[in-house]
């Protein structure tokens, strides 16, 4: 077979933006092996400057039509740093349950909808409906699931309306906590099946491992995607979110508009794969046991598992779930009254977004006005290791041919989940 390569996809599908890929080939010796971003940038953290601190959440939230409660947590967050307000422990488990429901919104979509149907070899979710119609429904449903739970809580399904520094505007009733923990007691069978499923194809998922640092927040107590600090498995000590521009050291890249970022070594790895490598202890017995199932054991490092660590999570998500609301419940809620105030500081905030661990930090005059901002985003954390990836995965493929090699590239991309638009925050400006 030919070691001739010419592969050149613009914007790569089922995944968020435009990312490229380029190879050229000559005789097995390869000249050139690129994962390109070429969106046009965007200028949230130029956005919220001059805003009031109780006004950023709702715009930066836009950043993301998947990941936006994700974004408006960290950047609550954020803004309770810099301003000292408290959160009451029935606020943080409410956010806590937002949060775990755009977890399985954006999870159950990338698994059912975008990764998954290249372990089957087609070429969407749409030719799977005949043949597998009762799994292609069970994603459907744990999707309805996921969205309708953000209704509740987020106050709808995209861009959250309920979120404020200090706590929410509006919280469930019991009755409808009760309701929706019934609901997700049944989502559980749907994520039995959608597992049986994948797990019947599991042996198309490519054989590929690059070692690889994984970084990701990490608490002695839970599973986490809210609290915690940033950990990798190089890491010496964990390190304050405060600290985050220590760990992501940003820094721009010719072949792509959002910047690279780089920790212990030359790229590293954020998301699902990440969580579960450094925090796998601390899953429920139920995602545990389907880990074993697919083989996923800690130290993995072929970044096709990611799907895979995704679906594990989503059983995760939603036993841990119906726990937070039992507690909830047998609290009792109430009511409570949220007053803030601006005044000067700065402060930090990070959570774990679906595809791995985001960061926001504000600044604040002593009116609460906001002179400064910093995002930086899991998809952009793992660009540069996107593109270590390709450099050791073509050179192994070459022999298969272009077709092969392409698709396993452009299956390499969707495992990270990339939300490739939301990561662009660079430009080039010539001055003439």
């Amino acid at each position: 077979m030919s070691k001739d390569l010419n592969i050149n996809v613009k914007h790569v599908t089922r995944v968020e933006g435009h990312g490229n890929i380029v190879v050229d080939a000559k005789n097995g010796k390869i000249e050139k092996c690129e994962w390109q971003v070429p969106e046009a940038p965007r200028f949230f953290e130029a956005m919220v400057r001059g805003l009031d601190y109780t006004d950023i959440q709702t715009v930066v939230s836009r950043i993301c039509g998947i990941c936006s409660i994700t974004h408006s947590l960290a950047a609550t967050k954020a803004i309770e740093d810099a301003l000292d307000i408290e959160v009451s422990e029935q606020a943080d488990k409410l956010r806590i349950l937002m949060h775990y429901s755009e977890q399985l919104q954006s999870h159950t979509l990338h698994v059912g909808y975008l990764a998954v149907p290249d372990f089957f070899g087609a070429p969407s979710v749409v030719p799977l409906v005949p043949k597998a119609t009762e799994e292609v429904l069970a994603i459907v449903r744990a999707h309805r699931v996921a969205n309708e739970w953000s209704d509740l809580i987020a106050g709808r399904t995209t861009h959250p309306v309920t979120l404020i520094p200090g706590g929410l505007t509006k919280i469930p009733t019991e009755q409808q906590l009760r309701d929706q923990q019934a609901v997700l007691k049944d989502t559980l069978k749907d994520l039995a099946a959608i597992a049986e499923a994948t797990l019947s194809v599991a042996a198309n998922i490519p054989d590929f491992e690059r070692d690889t640092e994984y970084v990701s927040i990490t608490h002695p107590d839970v599973y986490t995607f809210y609290h915690g600090d940033i950990t990798s498995q190089d890491a010496k000590e964990n390190v304050h979110i405060r600290d985050w521009e220590s760990v992501a050291n940003e820094y721009v890249h010719p072949q792509s508009t959002a910047k690279w970022c780089k920790w212990n070594r030359s790229e590293y790895a954020c998301g699902a794969l990440a969580r579960f490598n450094n925090n796998a202890d601390q899953l429920t017995d139920n995602s545990k046991a389907l880990a074993k199932t697919f083989g996923l054991e800690k130290g993995c490092c072929n970044p096709y598992m990611n799907t895979i660590a995704q679906l594990i999570e989503c059983v995760h998500i939603v036993e841990t779930s119906i726990q937070l609301i039992d507690e909830l419940l047998t609290t009792g809620l109430k009511a409570e009254t949220v007053k803030t105030t601006g005044k000067a500081g700065k402060g930090s905030g990070c959570v774990e977004a679906p595809r791995g661990i985001l960061f926001h930090t504000y600044e604040f005059d002593k009116n609460g006005k906001c002179v400064g901002a910093n995002c930086c985003i899991p998809t952009n954390q793992n660009h540069a290791n996107i593109q270590a990836d390709f450099e050791k995965l073509v050179p192994e493929i070459i022999d298969e041919g272009e077709d092969a090699v392409r698709q396993k590239m452009e299956m390499l991309v969707r495992s990270y989940d990339p939300c490739i638009s939301c990561s662009t925050h660079m430009l080039n400006v010539d001055f003439v």
